[in-house]
């Protein structure tokens, strides 16, 4: 319990409850949706790294199931991971205090470069991370011949 009184009556749990300013606002998604409301899930965040052998994304994707995930490549480069957060199910007797996590759907794409094999992609889910391997395909030196300069 805070020492520090609420100036909208009594004492809160959280000094980050003292006070919001959307509080009242008719939002439909996001962070302060009401139960029931699906929020657009779009704030997944994907990390892409490039080794020497392969580029590799990692998501971060807590509470989804990789039924609940596809990964697609189309048109020939572009990967797109996709996928779907339930809400939770609402009993009659639950009071909410807080919604804060994300649910709904959520789509990501990222155009790949020409140097990838996209026939060999490889995509994993652990404890709540999605990787996605894509290995890289081997670029053709183009041979250089010297020409002489006359004169």
């Amino acid at each position: 319990m805070s020492l520090i009184p609420s100036f909208f009556g009594g004492r809160r749990d959280n000094i980050a409850d003292l006070w919001d300013p959307f509080r009242d606002f008719p939002f439909t998604g996001g962070a302060l949706s009401f139960p029931g409301e699906t929020a657009s899930f779009v704030n997944t965040r994907i990390d892409w790294k490039e080794t020497p052998d392969a580029r590799v994304f990692k998501a971060d994707l807590p509470g989804v199931r990789k039924e609940e995930v596809k990964v697609e490549v189309e048109e020939g480069r572009i990967l797109q991971i996709s996928g779907d957060r339930k809400v939770e199910k609402e009993e009659k007797n639950d009071k909410w205090h807080r919604v804060e996590r994300s649910s709904g759907q959520f789509m990501r794409r990222f155009r790949l470069p020409e140097n990838v094999k996209v026939d060999e992609v490889k995509a994993a889910m652990e404890n709540g991370v999605l990787t996605v391997t894509v290995p890289k395909a081997e670029v053709k030196k183009t041979d250089v011949k010297a020409i002489d300069i006359s004169g």
